[in-house]
């Protein structure tokens, strides 16, 4: 071009991303965050715990209501030497545990057959969704009619709470699982048989076994409550009767026990479900923030 000069292209800029320390060395990586998750763990429930020593120590809270953890610990260390702590515990850990097997083997059975049969899921789900939202707390005074005083309307109100959460996770994880399962199953001329046992219940029992674990804990929950109500021992009645003495030391020894066997409890429907499942991934690895 006559009285102009040609404009020069831009240079083109190449971006290079150095690897990060995670992806240099991931083994590295993934104890350090062990090492901070770990830490964290224990770290925080301590500084807390020492929080709460400091202010009873002070006097700025009540310590006749709210005992020093040291208290706690010393009431509940006595308590377990003298004896008189094991037979609460057992009592409410016989109790849950058997209400949850009752209930988990019922939600089960349900879930399974709902969540492949329509027939099945057009009879009975209206019902048990009518049912599912009554509180199950208000369905003690009919199981104590039903069973009398005892062990019986306090299994049963377990096994009803467990019973709704373990049949809404199985018969939604059955329902679930992709088309494309179904259809490979299909293809290599797979039986009902083959393709539940197969195809179904591996690509479910994963969160099923999720939902297992949340009703595990919210039998806990249950059967504290209604021991408040219908028993003569176990943690729940422990707790409640030492409030009515105003023994608070005592009542928080039945809760930091309820607070252990939940996390007990939990933690041993976790460490079965990963070896019955172990292709599925471990839920605190799903995410990494």
């Amino acid at each position: 071009m006559t009285g102009a000069t040609k404009a020069e292209a831009p240079a083109e800029r190449v971006i290079v991303r150095e690897p990060g320390a995670a992806e240099r060395s991931p083994a590295r990586a993934a104890a350090r965050r062990r090492t901070l998750e770990l830490g964290l763990a224990i770290g925080v429930p301590v500084v807390l715990i020492a929080l709460w020593q400091l202010a009873s120590g002070q006097g700025w809270i009540d310590a006749r209501l709210y005992p020093a953890p040291s208290t706690i610990a010393a009431h509940g260390w006595e308590r377990a030497i003298d004896g008189k702590l094991w037979p609460d515990t057992w009592a409410t850990t016989r109790r849950v545990v058997l209400g949850f097997l009752l209930g988990t083997a019922i939600g089960l059975l349900l879930g399974l057959l709902m969540g492949t049969s329509r027939t099945a899921r057009a009879a009975l789900e209206p019902l048990l969704d009518a049912l599912y939202v009554v509180p199950k707390l208000a369905l003690l005074p009919i199981f104590l009619n039903m069973f009398g005083l005892g062990e019986g309307p306090q299994l049963a109100l377990v096994a009803a709470t467990v019973f709704f959460f373990v049949w809404i996770s199985t018969m939604s994880a059955i329902m679930a699982v992709p088309e494309g399962y179904r259809e490979a199953g299909a293809v290599f001329g797979a039986s009902r048989r083959q393709m539940f046992r197969h195809v179904l219940l591996p690509g479910a029992l994963p969160q099923i076994l999720v939902g297992t674990r949340i009703a595990a804990g919210v039998s806990v929950l249950v059967i504290v409550a209604a021991e408040f109500v219908a028993a003569t021992d176990g943690l729940g009645y422990l707790i409640f009767n030492s409030r009515t003495l105003f023994q608070n030391d005592v009542m928080y020894v039945g809760i930091v026990c309820v607070a252990l066997l939940g996390v007990i409890f939990s933690e041993i429907i976790r460490f079965l479900g990963r070896r019955l499942t172990p292709w599925a991934p471990d839920d605190r690895d799903r995410v990494r923030t």
